[in-house]
This record gives structure tokens, C-alpha cells and sequence, in this order.
């Protein structure tokens, strides 16, 4: 197979339009030309008037040498490199301790999977519920405001993934193709096809709730073993190596290897492997607020007379502006057609997220608007002072909504302005369990609400309308990453002074999503399956 990239194509080419690309591109006739398969297809949206389709293509031929040679040198043809994911270890005959992992988000369900495929029989703790009860649970925030510390948008079967957009790409480098092993499970759990060539593939929430069950059904099949309500409450370290873990309801499992894939919200767990003495050290993340606008805006300002083109779908935006005073805003997790959605874990304290379904077709597109912070400059000493920073501002986002979980929310033009919002305009928001009017200007440290204001303006440069006065914020944002990264060795994988403990995903500083966190996990899980073997 050859690898042919930078097919360009008009929105609405004809489907034989492709294949006499492909044959105009190589010079070859038709009979020489055996089959094709699109490996990516993206689109070039830079002039709204004539938006194209780019396909990169994986083709057959009759002669592959002489194509090649007659194309040589080209960096857009080159043989189609091998996709195929191997197993690195199987797991050897009478195994007596089995690997643990804690935590089921894309990370742990993916680290346990492979795990389970290689034949090591995991072990999964889990200290929420299964997805669908979890499900519930959300919904009584949402709709009740009563909040479950250990079932949420952040605790629970599929993890903090499962309420956002979806999205399924990273800007990671791959060399060894992770991603398409991820993204193909995926696609045998019940995901779209299309998640396998698209540029930017997403699922949806209410896709992903079935894709993790069938996850969760493949690992037990294979042996492996998830147990849920299992809250990890300490780690037994003897001579700097685990040698088990201690449950909340006092029960104990011994274990040589524990993948740690407990999210970016465990601040609990965080805290008592702090205590322990697992090297961890604190790490920038960013923190602001939500901003929806109508979908139909975003739409027509990126695509202009091709808004709401089917193959184009709804659309999204990337922005980023650097402030004078120093600081960089720009948009985090976009979620075209979403909803912002309440993602707090613990009581008292209000947390902001975007999700969107698959069909992605609400009438608002939201985003994250954040401003990097770092230890060095805004919460030095301690490696825990950004989680106390988190909750300093979810506190105070909990009392300037009102108390009961609404969350506190300003028009961006009286932002802009400097005055309170006393009144919506034509953008509804979305939130639930509802939104209480007035300022943020005390909701976030003051260098950031500077930055924010001087960014707006910008930003409706770039899309206009952007800073409509009736563009609706909402507060606080504070989870876009870790705040902390449990440090490991890059050849082991291990804790850097806790042998046999492997730090892995988001909430250990190494990945910021959902696939690049199950790209971590396959990484994280052949480290172990390679130590296990090593040391039988």
C-alpha cells in the first residue's frame, strides 16, 4: 500500500471525483489502480467562499515500485507505514499477584484492557459507580442539586470523558500508532466508524456510556476484574516498592504493580500519596470561565454561506491571545452544540465543563476561555498549593452563585465594561442547575480577569461577534488539567522513588484527554506486562 497525501477536493465533489484525483495525481490509468482507502479526510476552511475536502489516502496499485520510482522524491507518496498494533508480552503461567489498576477513565479502561488482552487478569478499582447509575447520580446535580462526592462528572465508570464533547484526537506524537489501536477498540465498543478517518472524530456523551459497558464486558471476559464503590484509601510501600492497596471499606490486596490512573480530580488520593512520599510536584494548568454564543454564529463565521453543510458539521474555533500584563488566554475545550455542564466534585463549590452530544446540535457553542497559571509565579511551595488555588476559586464561584449550585454568570460586554449583568439577552445558558447574574470580577485572581478583558476584544477580530455584549460567561473553570504530575522514570514508567507504582493519564500530569490519556494507558500497560514477565 502507498500512502498519498494532500488530495484536495471541492465540499461537494462527486464520489468519483476522489479516484480520478488519484489517478491524475499518479499518472497511472484506471485498470493500474486496485483499490483505495481513506485514511484521514479534514477540510480547508481558510476561505469561506470555497471551502475543499483534504483526504489522505491509503492506495493499491498494480506496481507499486515503479509508481514510486516515477514519483521519487516525493513527501507526499510514500509507502503507507504499519498500523498494526502487537502485543509486546503474554502473560506467563501461574501468575500469583495481579496487576491493579485504579481508576476507570479512558486511561485505567484502556491500560486494563490491554492487560486483559495479554492475559494478566487486572484487577480494576473503581470508587464510583458503573456508568448508568453514575448517569443518575449526575443528573441529581444537575436537576436536584444534590451532589454525590464519589459518583459525578468526575468520579465514576468512563471518568471526567464521558460528560465532555468526546473528542477523540491529540496533538501527542504517536510513532507507534497507539492512537489507531485506541480508536479502533472504540469502533468495536459501538463507535461511529467514521471516528477511524476523520480530522477532528468525536462521539458523544450518550455513545460513550454504551462504548465503555462493552469495554467493561470485554475485560471481564478475559479475566479481568472491575470493582466498583472501591475507594482507594492508601498504598502499601515497603522499602520504597508497593506492595498492595487498602480499600475504603478496610479490605487490602496485595500487588507489585499498580497503575495509578485516577484522574485529574482525586484530590484525596493526591494528598495521601503526597503523604506516603510518592515524588509529586506541582505543575502549571489554567483557570477561567465558559463563554456560550449561538452556534449559528460560530457556524457562519467559520464556514459563510457552507454553515451547516452536513459534511461540515457544526463548527468549532481556536483562539489565543497574549495579554500585556503577561499572561496568555485562549479557548480549552470547545464543544460545538454542546452544553456547559456543572462538574464539581465536592460539596460547596461550583465547577464548569463543556459536553456535547454526537449530534452536537444545541443551540449554543461553548468553550472554555482559561489563562495559563504556574507554580512558579501564582501558588509556589507546596506541590499541592494549585489544588488549594482550585478550591479557593470553586468556594468563591459557590457563593457567588447563590449557594445552592448555580453557578455565578456575566454578559461578556458588561465584563468587558467592568459593570454587573442584570439581565440576559438573546444567549440562553445553558447550564444547569441554573446561572445567577452579576460580576466575576472577584471569581478569579485579578491578573486573569485583566488578561480576559483586554482578550475579548480580540477574539471578535477574529470571529466576529465574538464579543457580543449578550455572549454569556460562566464561572469558574478550574479543572482543565492537573494541577499536579506524580513524576516517573520515561524507560519504566514507574514512580521515580515508589517502585512498582505507575503514575499514568491526566490526573498524573501526562496526558489531556480522552485519547491521548488511552494512548497513556496502552504505554503504561506494556511497561507493566514487560516488568511482570522480566521478573517471573
Amino acid at each position: 500500500m502507498l500512502r498519498l497525501t494532500e488530495i484536495k477536493l471541492p465540499l461537494d465533489h462527486p464520489e468519483a471525483a476522489l479516484r480520478a484525483a488519484v489517478l491524475e495525481r499518479l499518472r497511472i490509468p484506471d485498470a493500474d489502480l486496485l483499490a483505495l482507502h481513506v485514511f484521514r479526510r479534514g477540510y480547508d476552511a481558510r476561505r469561506r467562499s470555497a471551502i475543499h475536502l483534504i483526504y489522505t489516502l491509503d492506495v493499491e496499485v498494480r506496481d507499486e515500485a515503479a509508481v514510486l520510482k516515477a514519483h521519487k522524491p516525493s513527501p507526499q507518496l510514500q509507502p503507507s507505514p504499519d498500523t498494526d498494533y502487537r502485543f509486546v508480552a503474554r502473560a506467563p503461567e501461574g501468575l500469583v499477584r495481579r496487576p491493579v489498576v485504579i481508576g476507570m477513565g479512558p486511561c485505567g479502561f484502556m491500560a486494563a484492557l490491554l492487560l486483559a488482552q495479554m492475559g494478566f487478569r487486572p484487577i480494576v478499582l473503581e470508587r464510583g459507580r458503573v456508568v448508568r447509575e453514575r448517569t443518575q447520580d449526575t443528573w441529581g446535580l444537575w436537576r436536584k442539586r444534590v451532589l454525590d462526592p464519589e459518583s459525578n462528572v468526575q468520579f465514576g465508570e468512563g471518568g471526567a470523558g464521558t460528560f465532555s464533547d468526546g473528542k477523540l484526537y491529540s496533538q501527542i506524537k504517536d510513532p507507534k500508532h497507539y492512537g489507531r489501536k485506541v480508536l479502533t477498540e472504540f469502533v468495536k465498543a459501538g463507535a461511529p466508524e467514521e471516528i477511524l478517518y476523520v480530522s477532528k472524530p468525536h462521539v458523544g456523551t450518550f455513545r460513550l456510556v454504551g462504548m465503555v459497558e462493552k469495554i467493561r464486558a470485554e475485560i471481564e471476559s478475559l479475566g479481568g476484574e472491575i470493582r466498583f464503590q472501591a475507594r482507594v484509601e492508601d498504598i502499601v510501600i515497603e522499602d520504597g516498592a508497593v506492595r498492595g492497596v487498602k480499600l475504603a471499606d478496610g479490605s487490602e490486596i496485595e500487588a507489585d504493580h499498580v497503575v495509578l490512573a485516577i484522574g485529574h480530580s482525586a484530590r484525596d488520593t493526591f494528598r495521601m500519596l503526597h503523604e506516603r512520599g510518592v515524588y509529586i510536584e506541582a505543575k502549571p494548568f489554567s483557570v477561567g470561565f465558559r463563554v456560550e454564543h449561538p452556534q449559528s454564529l460560530i457556524d457562519r463565521a467559520r464556514f459563510g454561506d457552507f454553515a451547516g453543510h452536513p459534511v461540515l458539521g457544526a463548527a468549532d474555533y481556536k483562539l489565543v491571545h497574549h495579554a500585556k500584563n503577561g499572561r496568555s488566554v485562549y479557548s480549552f475545550c470547545m464543544c460545538p452544540g454542546g452544553t456547559v455542564v456543572a462538574a464539581t466534585s465536592e460539596e460547596g463549590r461550583v465547577v464548569t465543563n463543556g459536553m456535547s452530544q454526537y449530534s452536537r446540535n444545541e443551540r449554543n457553542a461553548n468553550a472554555g476561555i482559561v489563562v495559563g497559571i504556574s507554580p512558579e509565579q501564582d501558588y509556589p511551595g507546596h506541590p499541592l498549593a494549585g489544588i488549594d488555588l482550585q478550591r479557593t476559586l470553586e468556594s468563591r464561584a459557590f457563593e457567588l452563585g447563590g449557594g445552592d449550585y448555580n453557578a455565578p454568570g456575566q454578559l461578556v460586554g458588561d465584563f468587558v465594561a467592568g459593570r454587573p449583568s442584570k439581565a440576559l439577552g438573546e444567549v440562553e445558558p445553558s447550564y444547569k442547575p441554573g446561572v445567577t447574574l452579576g460580576s466575576l470580577a472577584s471569581a478569579l485572581p485579578e491578573y486573569a480577569i485583566t488578561a480576559m478583558r483586554e482578550a475579548f476584544p480580540a477574539f471578535d477580530r477574529q470571529i466576529k461577534g465574538f464579543g457580543r455584549h449578550d455572549a454569556v460567561l460562566t464561572g469558574v473553570e478550574t479543572r482543565t488539567s492537573s494541577p499536579i504530575r506524580i513524576k516517573r522514570d520515561p524507560q519504566s514508567y514507574q514512580s521515580l522513588n515508589t517502585r512498582g507504582l505507575y503514575p499514568a493519564g491526566e490526573g498524573a500530569g501526562y496526558a489531556g484527554g480522552i485519547l491521548s490519556a488511552a494512548v497513556d494507558g496502552i504505554e503504561v500497560a506494556e511497561a507493566v506486562a514487560l516488568s511482570m514477565v522480566a521478573t517471573r
